[in-house]
């Protein structure tokens, strides 16, 4: 059985007792929440559910494991001969979710 569902403006595909990082959501670790954006959902049968834009009565349940920043992504701009040259580095915000049932 998996998923294919809609966090923060990004498609992830999760299945049962999966760990997935997804952007900064307001939930505190050990929190509970409900994600209702599923956009597919395929279950033991082999049954294919796609929504038109979200399946209606799916549902998936995810525990909130951790809140943390990701690596540090060096980005650099360089121009040639004109003596051009920046560096910036960003960490993202991420909360990892363990994925506790998927339901509909």
């Amino acid at each position: 059985m998996y998923a294919i569902v809609e966090v923060g403006g990004r498609q992830h595909m999760v299945e049962p007792d999966q760990i997935v990082k997804v952007d900064r959501l307001a939930a505190e670790p050990g929190e509970e929440i409900e994600l209702d954006r599923v956009l597919a959902v395929r279950d033991d049968e082999g049954e294919l559910r796609v929504g038109r834009p979200y399946v209606e009565g799916a549902a998936i349940t995810a525990r909130v494991v951790q809140q943390g920043r990701d690596r540090k992504v060096t980005v650099v701009k360089f121009k040639a001969k004109k003596r051009y040259r920046r560096k910036r580095g960003h960490r993202q915000h991420f909360t990892a979710l363990q994925i506790m049932d998927i339901a509909g």
